[in-house]
């Protein structure tokens, strides 16, 4: 077990300090920021974040700044979620990591360029709160349980690591229960995802099916979700990341259909049948061309 994370001292990033907010959480060991010695480096006790010149997790040494130029962008965080096996679910559901990576490695000016936003973008998103965590860090040489501010970092390690539990639970849920629908109208053809009503039913259906999705690299072909109604007996259907060709407030009057967003997202219908629900996402369906 570990009984000592080690960072840096000085000026603290993102990266450095959200690796030792998971270590935080996953051991609860003291947290000091300083230069670690060569013993400690060969110390698998000793969890050493973002310094040392070393990548090791035998050896639970997670620094990258002697990765060369031309290493894809990477972080601190980036290997210790890999570590942990959570890498490749970090990726895909939270959004802020591939900036996170980028910014550390590449600095502000490349970031920008490769999200394709102004440079003075990226401080514009700075937030009070990410400015006051990272002071009160860098001021620090030593924190332990009891402390606010290790109590606060053990918070953010925790959620994160819980978010990502429960986005792969859901995520193999999903896998074992949606079905794909190909939904020929004319001449396209409409691509679905659908979950059914199950026992135990899902915990938030439709955040089961989007995870699914992402996981599976499926953003770029599916239009349309259906999912369990966990208020009722249908089903709610959805357009997939916005896509542009669906609008269920074309289905609002229809005798089936209880609720439909005015702004078309979605909509919610107490029919069952798998030929109506298709139904319905067709007369919801804009064909290219067609405003």
């Amino acid at each position: 077990m570990v009984h000592t994370i080690l960072t840096h001292p000085g000026g603290a990033h993102k990266d450095d300090l959200l690796a030792v907010c998971v270590l935080i959480a996953k051991y609860g060991a003291p947290v000091v920021r300083r230069e670690p010695t060569p013993e400690e480096l060969d110390d698998p006790k000793v969890a050493i974040i973002d310094v040392g010149g070393v990548h090791d997790p035998s050896r639970m040494d997670f620094d990258h700044h002697h990765f060369p130029r031309e290493h894809p962008p990477t972080c601190a965080l980036s290997l210790v979620l890999e570590h942990l096996g959570l890498y490749e679910d970090a990726l895909h559901f939270c959004d802020w990591l591939e900036p996170a990576e980028w910014f550390d490695s590449r600095g502000p000016t490349k970031t920008a360029k490769w999200l394709g936003v102004p440079r003075k973008a990226i401080s514009q998103l700075n937030s009070p709160i990410d400015i006051t965590v990272l002071r009160r860090f860098a001021q620090r040489t030593e924190l332990a349980a009891g402390d606010p501010l290790y109590e606060f970092m053990r918070f953010v390690g925790e959620d994160l690591l819980e978010y990502l539990r429960v986005a792969r639970e859901r995520i193999d849920f999903a896998a074992k229960h949606v079905a794909r629908w190909h939904i020929a109208h004319g001449d396209q053809v409409i691509e679905a995802v659908f979950l059914p009503r199950t026992d135990p039913p899902a915990k938030e259906p439709s955040n089961a099916v989007g995870n699914y999705i992402r996981a599976e690299g499926l953003g770029d072909t599916i239009a349309a979700i259906v999912y369990p109604d966990r208020r009722g007996e249908g089903y709610g259907i959805g357009r997939y990341e916005d896509h542009p060709q669906l609008d269920f407030s074309r289905v609002e009057d229809q005798p089936d259909v209880h609720f439909a967003h005015k702004s078309g997202f979605m909509c919610k219908t107490s029919a069952t049948d798998h030929e109506r629900l298709r139904a319905l996402i067709v007369k919801a369906w804009t064909p290219r061309g067609t405003n």
